[in-house]
């Protein structure tokens, strides 16, 4: 079966994201592999898209060129010519420290049962790297060769091991930007097979009864010593080394600052690099026993915590993540959030008619015809409505407002049953900047998040108390749906919601203005418009 995959492949041990990608058929002679495979380099989601985007167009050029019989890479244009980084030497105390973490993240992955880590053979370790060993015999083997010749299971098992050790070495390096000789690149993979396989003979003796004290503290004693030699590592100073690194928005510093403290005044101490794993469970048994949701636990606080503390072990800042593998199991309700109801939809935009109020009269208006997000719609600018090709169109663009993914900016046409209401009308006596000038921005300076807060209990005043209804987002559930009712374009419907393209076939070419119009105005009207008297 091809194994055609059109979004990043998350590595489940690493939590980086990989291109991978079946080589077609007929160029599997040429290329000498059945998949191509290279690391992204990073565990951002988003930028694993944008990255994905742009290796597999480059992974689709070079079949071409293959195909045309032109092996060679082209040279790229003069002015497109990056230099490539200086190349870097490591020692072989260099790997061994930069592929240390993996020794108490192998042992943390696997706490709960330890007998069940079967994946590293610690009994095939001793010829792992031993070119005279049955794997050198597996690398050059052809089907033309006798079958004594042939690859046994170990042989298989060997090669399969010294690649993923390739691979975990080409993240380390990629995570760092390090640019490294291919020798020092096998030293750093042979130190992450070092790390892997101590861990796993670690873990057959915890399942035979050893303690788990007498495995792992011992190592993260061993790894606390290195460190008390060094000046103390604050959590400030963590959480401003990611905020400088990372810019996340402003909201998520502060919200995960908070959580971060929240930890720290917990333990009683300021001093990153002195928490330990059983700080971070007592701290999770604290919140439960507090009545936190496992929710609010698992998502909120607990990754906030684990996401701080991996950029200190990234940036060489802390020996270990002690919050790697604690997490609360949460359990997912059979029934998610599901959309308005045709009926819903009419209740809401009906009583919005009658609201003088312009947040509430029009917003629930503009997303019931567009699926946009309610944020989107709150940060609007009267320059951010425009006539486009002869068609009514909003504008939703990152100089208004903060957007959540490179794919949110966007143009979208104003449907017919919004131009009808009088919409225009308002945007012309507005004047000049934001178009919902009355709602007050947040702390962070979003007018979406005080925008939430009057739509929610607006929408809620009027009845509706199903849980599985988000008040805000629920339009949306319920543009897919109509979507699917009304058979738009799948392409174009992402398009006009701002979701991200599901393959590079998706990002070639442009979305015409009259096309997403056509799509969108499939869509019919619910209720007669109103007289846009509301100013």
């Amino acid at each position: 079966m091809a194994l055609a995959m059109a979004r990043p492949w998350k590595h489940p041990d690493t939590g980086i994201f990989w291109l991978r990608r079946a080589v077609p058929a007929d160029l599997r002679a040429l290329v000498g592999k059945r998949e191509e495979k290279r690391t992204l380099g990073t565990r951002d989601p988003s930028e694993a898209k944008v990255r994905h985007v742009v290796e597999m167009a480059r992974l689709e050029e070079r079949w071409a060129r293959l195909r045309r019989g032109v092996t060679a890479e082209a040279p790229p244009a003069p002015s497109e010519e990056v230099p490539a980084p200086p190349l870097t030497t490591l020692t072989e105390q260099q790997a061994h420290e930069r592929a240390a973490w993996l020794y108490p993240f192998w042992l943390d992955k696997h706490r709960e049962a330890p007998g069940a880590q079967t994946f590293w053979p610690t009994e095939l370790y001793a010829d792992l790297w031993n070119e005279t060993s049955g794997s050198q015999r597996f690398l050059t083997f052809t089907e033309a060769q006798p079958a004594s010749q042939a690859p046994t299971v170990e042989d298989q098992r060997r090669e399969r091991l010294r690649a993923w050790c390739l691979d975990q070495a080409d993240d380390i390096l990629a995570l760092r930007d390090l640019n490294v000789d291919e020798a020092s690149r096998l030293r750093l993979a042979r130190a992450v097979g070092v790390a892997v396989q101590r861990a796993s003979i670690a873990l057959q003796r915890l399942a035979l009864g050893e303690t788990w004290e007498a495995q792992f503290i011992p190592a993260e004693r061993t790894a606390s010593a290195a460190m008390s030699a060094r000046k103390t590592v604050t959590f400030d100073e963590v959480l401003k080394g990611w905020e400088n690194e990372k810019k996340p928005a402003a909201k998520t510093v502060y919200e995960w600052s908070r959580e971060v403290r929240q930890l720290s005044a917990f333990l009683g101490h300021d001093d990153a690099a002195r928490v330990t794993p059983e700080d971070v469970v007592r701290w999770k048994e604290a919140l439960i026993a507090e009545g936190r949701s496992a929710k609010t636990i698992n998502d909120s606080k607990l990754a906030a915590v684990r996401t701080v503390l991996q950029w200190g072990v990234d940036s060489r800042r802390l020996p270990t993540n002690p919050a790697l593998g604690v997490r609360m199991d949460v359990k997912r309700t059979a029934k998610g959030r599901r959309g308005y109801t045709d009926a819903e939809a009419r209740t809401i935009l009906s009583a919005a008619k009658g609201e003088t109020n312009p947040v509430l009269h029009w917003i629930p208006l503009l997303c019931a015809y567009s699926g946009a997000r309610l944020s989107e719609m709150c940060q609007l600018r009267v320059e951010d409505v425009r006539e486009i090709e002869g068609i009514w169109c909003m504008v939703i663009d990152s100089e208004a407002g903060s957007v959540k993914t490179a794919s949110s900016e966007r143009t979208v046409p104003l449907h017919q049953a919004v131009v009808d209401a009088g919409f225009l009308t308002f945007v012309r006596r507005a004047g000049r900047g934001p178009l919902f000038a009355d709602l007050s921005p947040d702390r962070f300076g979003k007018r979406g998040g005080n925008g939430t807060k009057m739509l929610g209990r607006w929408v809620r005043s009027l009845g509706f108390d199903d849980t599985r209804l988000a008040p805000n987002h629920s339009w949306r559930h319920r543009m897919k749906t109509l979507s699917r009712r009304y058979r738009l374009a799948e392409d174009v419907t992402r398009a006009l919601m701002g979701h991200s393209s599901r393959s590079v076939a998706d990002s070639y070419g442009e979305f015409e203005i009259a096309t997403l119009h056509h799509e969108l105005m499939k869509l019919p009207m619910l209720v007669a418009a109103g007289d846009g008297s509301v100013a």
